[in-house]
């Protein structure tokens, strides 16, 4: 507990002097058919990610219907969130930076949409090691609104 402390008081600091932002990843995107790989670090989720990897894996989104009405929900929903920004769109593909409330910490958020009725997504914080769960729980409170919007 002490190191998580000691790493969040650091961050903290960096933050406070340097901004929370951090640079915008150069692997993000989707290459072959895939979403870049989370990193070894606790903060980053992927329904990409191997199922057996129980702190990256998370499940894809499910729709029926036309993959331009399910781009338009999840656009729509986005929408209703708040402290973000659409920052890549196209046919298949949405990617969104999340803000947090306090300093402004960005996590990188990548929505795509595969020949299949699946969305595929990752979340992944641009800095720090852990993020207390923070990108699952955003993950998982999508879907719900997701699924809520298409019934």
């Amino acid at each position: 507990m002490g190191k998580v402390l000691a790493r969040l008081a650091g961050l903290l600091i960096v933050g406070i002097f340097f901004g929370c932002s951090g640079k915008l990843p150069t692997d993000l995107g989707v290459e072959n058919g895939r979403l870049a790989q989370c990193p070894d670090s606790p903060n980053c989720v992927s329904s990409q990610a191997d199922p057996a990897d129980q702190q990256h894996f998370i499940a894809p989104f499910s729709y029926s219907g036309t993959k331009e009405s399910a781009v338009a929900r999840l656009l729509a929903v986005l929408a209703t969130e708040k402290r973000v920004t659409i920052s890549k769109q196209t046919a298949n593909y949405v990617r969104a930076e999340f803000r947090s409330a306090w300093f402004g910490f960005v996590d990188d958020v990548e929505f795509y949409f595969p020949d299949r009725p699946l969305v595929e997504v990752r979340s992944a914080s641009r800095l720090g090691y852990s993020d207390f769960g923070v990108n699952r729980k955003r993950i998982e409170h999508l879907r719900r609104l997701f699924e809520q919007a298409g019934s």
